[in-house]
């Protein structure tokens, strides 16, 4: 079975030891893309592979990112409180997308309601989905374990820094039970929205891709 209905200590534990796999992987990844020739010039290794303006901080206000902080918190204690790690979030200018899956009717319900009720979040993307233990068994093929969607998560993350033209930082992205990628985020032009859409679709794994980015200069 995948392991996105699974929930426990074991499974944080199998969880946190492939993030931190991830992480090395995705910085190793990282140093590639970047590294220049000793001899190379100043200009080449800021410019190569992306502008100084691509590697700009986020093109918002710091309260804005507090607030969206704020909102990620309320929502982590809510699965505390329903001790699951069965769905994640991500959030851009109090747009929160959640996706995940749940065997338990109930509890699902349960999460819907309280997260519908945090103050501040301006639109919800609820891609949260309920699906019985047989369910999940039928189609077990189609699906992805949640370790592994990690990985493609951050595999996207990888190919969107590595991207020339695009302001990875003003981007998030997540993957559900089914490898559909969800996008969230600000793009500064058309053009750089084509290109962050190109990268994630391009990104090996990835079956679907369903975007929430808007463009705004």
């Amino acid at each position: 079975m995948p392991n996105w209905r699974k929930h426990g200590e074991r499974g944080h534990k199998v969880t946190t030891k492939r993030i931190q796999a991830v992480r090395i992987a995705a910085a190793a990844l990282l140093a590639g893309a970047l590294a220049s020739p000793a001899q190379a010039q100043i200009s080449d290794i800021l410019l190569a592979p992306k502008t100084l303006f691509d590697r700009a901080i986020e093109a918002r206000s710091t309260d804005d990112i507090a607030t969206d902080n704020r909102i990620v918190v309320d929502v982590n204690a809510i699965m505390v409180e329903y001790e699951t790690i069965k769905a994640s979030t991500e959030i851009y200018e109090q747009r929160l997308l959640i996706t995940g899956i749940f065997d338990d009717k109930k509890l699902y319900d349960d999460f819907n309601a309280k997260v519908r009720q945090v103050e501040g979040v301006k639109e919800l993307y609820w891609h949260v989905i309920y699906m019985s233990e047989d369910e999940q068994k039928k189609r077990e093929a189609e699906m992805i374990d949640w370790p592994d969607a990690v990985v493609l998560n951050s595999k996207i993350g990888v190919n969107l820094i590595s991207t020339r033209g695009v302001a990875d930082v003003n981007f998030r992205t997540a993957v559900d039970p089914f490898a559909t990628t969800y996008v969230l985020g600000r793009a500064r032009s058309k053009e750089e929205l084509g290109k962050m859409l190109a990268a994630v679709k391009e990104t090996e794994g990835v079956r679907k891709v369903v975007n929430y980015a808007v463009v705004r200069p």
